[in-house]
């Protein structure tokens, strides 16, 4: 078989350019096992876009985050990622020897030559994106503004670069319990930053800001920036207030995204409305910690009308537990003493609709998903006594279940346990566990069968 031709190589190299590096990773298996010359240079072609990705990873690494949207929405400064693989290109080709330094195995926090050959790549870049911008970030009939100021913020990030390197390594200590000295550090850091740009401060916080998983830590390196950055008043008026609004910002999206959430018969409630639920609680939570925000202020107004918003959301959906219990579990009415009567659980009527199981597991999620949330939004009171209320009516109606199962009078001895089993499965969504486990000991001396492990969600009752 002919070797690959010149003009099949470039194609080649466009797309592996392209490719993912799961999808590269899953060429390059696929492909050793292919015989012929042809195989054998596209094997060469991949092995050799891995190592430079590795290069270019390890070279780019505190800008890398920046190439991509963060996954929780919150804005920040993002460039194109069909960018990146054309900056590398032009970055490193000035020095092609350089890059074999790259290839160390030690890190390159413990090792000097290679952190050097890093960084002096990234000056690169940033000379690269000055002075061929229609190579690096090429004009495609787009916004021409926005392209020309998303190259100068490229390139100023790249000035960075080298010193925001440094900074990350102590990153970690900075978000959780930072020394005198690592907090010293982080204010010279953002003083050498504004030196070299008017704006380099926040910059730096900016590429901070990708490597942080949870949005809301960012409030911890504003407020250790500067010593007058806890201050609310002064934060305000500060360029760091583009990080507090746009957590607020984000916020807000995501009340307005609960606000619209109807209860259905689907097992997950809602797209997400239980992390969107943890994540306006992580994050208000942390405004409050680090901020002390005034509630009279412009951001604490803000803060205190998301929290009524989410509570009188939640509070309306809720409220609705009970109706969706009475589906669920069957009564009829008997008497007792003269014309007194009482509930008791109807074995005699219909198995709950799938539908209807599958509403009270969105709503016992929901419920579920409030226990760490619930005092953020000021509705911890109405929670535990839903919480209460469906305890007390599920292990009532299992009683009554089981008391007929023992006692013979169950209609269909089988239904009515699994009913017990599904029952048991709802009281885990709301963590009380051991009402559950209780209920499934009970079961089992009353001839059930070995229920499923307590860690399996109800979906499958």
């Amino acid at each position: 078989m002919a070797e690959l031709s010149v003009a099949q190589r470039a194609v080649l190299a466009q797309m592996l350019e392209r490719a993912p590096d799961s999808v590269l990773k899953t060429l390059s298996g696929a492909v050793a096992q292919m015989p012929g010359e042809r195989a054998a240079s596209l094997s060469i072609m991949l092995a050799d876009e891995t190592i430079d990705r590795r290069r270019r990873a390890i070279a780019f690494a505190p800008l890398l985050p920046m190439f991509q949207r963060r996954a929780d929405g919150v804005a920040s400064v993002n460039f194109p990622p069909g960018v990146l693989p054309r900056l590398w290109k032009a970055a490193s080709s000035k020095e092609p020897e350089l890059l074999l330094v790259l290839d160390d195995y030690r890190p390159i926090e413990d090792n000097p030559k290679m952190r050097a050959v890093a960084d002096r790549i990234c000056i690169a870049a940033a000379g690269a994106v000055r002075d061929q911008p229609e190579i690096v970030w090429p004009s495609n009939g787009g916004d021409e503004a926005e392209r020309l100021k998303g190259l100068e913020e490229l390139a100023r990030c790249f000035d960075l670069a080298a010193m925001a390197r440094r900074g990350l390594l102590i990153l970690p200590d900075l978000i959780l319990r930072p020394t005198g000295d690592q907090l010293a550090e982080l204010r010279l850091l953002i003083r050498d930053s504004a030196e070299i740009t008017s704006d380099g401060g926040p910059r730096m916080l900016e590429i901070f800001f990708g490597h942080l998983a949870d949005a809301s830590l960012i409030l911890r390196l504003v407020v250790h920036s500067s010593k007058a950055a806890a201050k609310e008043g002064f934060l305000s008026e500060s360029e760091m207030a583009g990080f507090v609004n746009r957590l607020i910002a984000e916020v807000e999206r995501r009340v307005a995204r609960i606000a619209t959430h109807q209860p259905g018969a689907k097992a997950d409630p809602g797209p997400g409305v239980r992390t969107d639920i943890a994540w306006c609680a992580e994050t208000l939570g942390e405004l409050d910690v680090t901020l002390r925000l005034d509630p009279e202020s412009g951001w604490g107004k803000q803060a205190r009308d998301a929290r009524d918003r989410i509570n009188a959301s939640l509070s309306k959906t809720l409220r609705g537990l009970d109706k969706t219990l009475d589906r669920l579990m069957p009564t009829r009415e008997v008497k007792t003493t003269g014309r007194m009567t009482r509930k008791v659980a109807d074995l005699e009527a219909e198995a709950a609709p799938l539908e209807a199981v599958q509403a009270a597991i969105v709503l016992l999620t929901l419920l579920g998903a409030l226990r760490t949330a619930a005092q953020v939004f000021g509705c911890e009171t109405l929670r535990h006594q839903l919480v209460q209320s469906t305890t007390e009516r599920v292990t009532t109606w299992v009683d009554q279940v089981i008391e007929a199962v023992n006692a013979g009078d169950a209609p269909d001895q089988r239904k009515s346990l699994a009913m017990v089993e599904t029952l048991a499965k709802c009281l885990l969504l709301i963590e009380e566990t051991d009402a559950a486990r209780t209920i499934r000991r009970r079961a089992g001396a009353a001839g059930a069968r070995p229920s499923l492990d307590e860690s399996h969600s109800p979906r499958a009752a």
